[in-house]
This record gives C-alpha cells, sequence and structure tokens, in this order.
C-alpha cells in the first residue's frame, strides 16, 4: 500500500485537533464513550501525545481519562515463557488483550457497567495493581495507549499510530530493547499501522512531526 500524505504540525496542534476531534464525536451505537487509541512504540513516546489530548479535551467540556495498555501485560511467568527476548513473543503475547476487552472495552458498551479498571498489572512488580474501579462520567473520552494494539480488534472510535521508520526506530531505541526491533518489523509489515490507522504521524524528527489531517 502507497504512504498516505502527510503535512508538517506541531506536537500541540497535532493534540488539540485530534481532542477536538474526540470531542465531536458520537459514541457508537453499542458503546457508551468515545474511545481513542493511540499507538506507538515506546521510543515515539504515545503516552505524552495522549495525556496532551486529554488535557485539551478538559476546556472543551470533555473529561478523559488515560488508560496504558502496558497496565494490562501478562505475568512474566507467561510473557517470558519462550525467554525474555523472545521478539515474537513480544508481539502476540505480552498483551493481555482478554483483559483488556473484560475491564475496559466490555464496560464501555451501551449495556456496560461504566466502571472501567485503569490498570490490573504491574510489570516491573510483576504484582497485581490492586487499583480502584473508576465510574466514569457521562461523556467521558476513554484513551487508550501502547505499543503494537491496532492489531488487536479493539473498537477505537479514533486510531492513531505515531510512526517511526526502521532507522528512526533503531536509533531512539534503547540498547537494552534493541532485542524489541524485529516485532516492529513484523507489525508494520502485518498491521500496516501507518495506513490502517485513522490518523498517522510521523516522528522520525521529534520536533518536526508531519501528520495525515483529519477530515475537515
Amino acid at each position: 500500500m502507497s504512504p498516505r500524505a502527510t503535512a508538517p504540525a506541531t506536537w500541540p496542534a497535532i493534540a488539540a485537533d485530534l481532542a477536538r476531534h474526540a470531542a465531536g464525536l458520537t459514541p457508537a451505537e453499542d458503546a457508551r464513550h468515545v474511545r481513542v487509541g493511540i499507538d506507538g512504540a515506546p521510543a515515539a513516546k504515545p503516552r505524552d501525545l495522549a495525556e496532551a489530548i486529554a488535557l485539551e479535551l478538559r476546556p472543551l467540556g470533555r473529561e478523559a481519562i488515560v488508560v496504558p495498555a502496558e497496565g494490562f501485560l501478562k505475568p512474566a511467568s507467561l510473557r517470558f515463557e519462550h525467554g525474555k527476548r523472545d521478539a515474537d513473543a513480544f508481539l502476540d503475547l505480552w498483551l493481555d488483550s482478554g483483559a483488556m476487552f473484560r475491564e475496559v472495552f466490555d464496560p464501555l458498551e451501551a449495556k456496560g457497567s461504566g466502571r472501567i479498571l485503569p490498570d490490573l498489572w504491574d510489570p516491573v512488580r510483576d504484582r497485581a495493581t490492586r487499583s480502584p474501579y473508576v465510574e466514569l462520567a457521562a461523556g467521558t473520552v476513554v484513551i487508550v495507549v501502547g505499543t503494537m494494539i491496532l492489531n488487536r480488534w479493539f473498537p477505537f472510535d479514533l486510531s492513531v499510530h505515531i510512526h517511526l521508520s526502521a532507522g528512526a526506530l533503531r536509533r531512539k531505541t534503547d540498547e537494552s530493547a534493541q532485542w524489541t526491533l524485529p516485532a516492529f518489523a513484523r507489525y508494520d509489515e502485518e498491521t500496516d499501522p501507518l495506513n490502517t490507522a485513522d490518523v498517522a504521524v510521523r516522528a522520525d524528527h521529534a520536533d518536526r512531526p508531519a501528520w495525515s489531517r483529519l477530515p475537515r
């Protein structure tokens, strides 16, 4: 698939435009809240964009909650079943998609409870976070942010992929995480997030992002 056209922008402008767009969305017929997905490698800092969008939404009269997918990784005994540096397992097995559906997406459905769990598992301490459930106010925008989350059938109303070329990803990824690069190569080939996301942001040059603008 040919790459989509992009235009120069700034991170604050991107966040503001995405917030305005999200604020204007109506939840799908089968959902109670607007669901936004921000996808990107850790080196692309997708959490920064997610938090910026949340801040921009509040002056627009919309509450927002950022849910990091990292809080739904499986326990170490399952993540490292094939070794601590298995790139295929990193892509296919680390994220507990079932838990995310159960604790985040299912409660957002029209007949759901509206109470979500913001995180389930602490991957550093390798134990349950024991975080309390959050009762969402009407109109809250739920922003799920994570790495390689566009191949999980999550029902996003708006999806954003922050893209790094292979060279930029290699340069920006810590030495200790270089083993993950084949997983990102597979993800790009199999999921094509640059073209399948509703919005793509090219971030090889962090101070000069370029993005595929939202339709006016």
